[in-house]
């Protein structure tokens, strides 16, 4: 997969869509990746001890890797990722400005 934890993505399809946010969590057997701030799912709990309230807790839910795409750092647009050996190891490289990421 080519989008790694920590990467600035943005998204580019579905009801986020436009929106950028950072990789929390990548998924990779089921190909999905988890963005800070998008794609928020509302998970009800139920009251654990006595005197305690139920709540609502919003959390992200994965987005498929196709939704998203990495925001080149140099640009700052969004840009599709290619590969480059340098020095006998193998880096991501942007499309859009030729740079390593």
């Amino acid at each position: 997969m080519k989008i790694k934890k920590g990467d600035q993505v943005e998204i580019i399809a579905g009801k986020d869509r436009g929106k950028r946010g950072k990789v929390i969590q990548v998924l990779a057997t089921v190909e999905r990746v988890v963005v800070e701030g998008a794609n928020l799912m509302k998970r009800h709990r139920k009251p654990r001890k006595e005197g305690e309230k139920g709540e609502r807790i919003e959390r992200p839910a994965p987005l498929h890797v196709s939704n998203v795409m990495l925001v080149c750092p140099e640009t700052g647009k969004p840009t599709r990722i290619g590969y480059r050996i340098e020095g006998g190891e193998k880096v991501r490289v942007s499309k859009k400005s030729g740079k390593t990421l």
